[in-house]
């Protein structure tokens, strides 16, 4: 059974950090890309990071680029974002996905895994 288990959300005044983990397990072959996408109520679910497995390559939207870092430890099968320089803005709940549709920019419809979702509140 596919499981994607996310951890490390809370809350944080502007300017703080985060850092949020995922863990995947289940997956009978390597996914080619995960991700971190977010969603505010109300809003539609917004690609933020990605990364391929493989290649180690990344895609970043603007509204994270040079704040938010994505990374992966493979042998774990981890998946990692630090969140650096936090806005009241990035305050949403934030899901991992895995999977095999690994457009760019990041596509909340791809037919991926989704974990449960961690949630992310940033004070001004």
């Amino acid at each position: 059974q596919v499981q994607l288990v996310e951890s490390g959300g809370g809350s944080v005044q502007a300017g703080g950090s985060l850092r949020l983990s995922c863990e995947r397990s289940g997956f009978t072959t390597t996914p080619h890309c995960m991700g971190w996408f977010r969603q505010v109520p109300g809003k539609e679910r917004e690609g933020v990071v990605m990364i391929y497995i493989i290649s180690g390559i990344t895609y970043y939207s603007d509204s994270v680029k040079g704040r938010f870092t994505i990374s992966q430890d493979n042998a774990k099968k981890m998946l990692y974002l630090q969140m650096n320089s936090l806005k009241p803005e990035d305050t949403a709940i934030y899901y991992c996905s895995a999977g095999w549709s690994c457009r760019r920019p990041p596509d909340p419809k791809a037919n991926n895994y989704w974990g449960q979702g961690t949630q992310v509140t940033v004070s001004s």
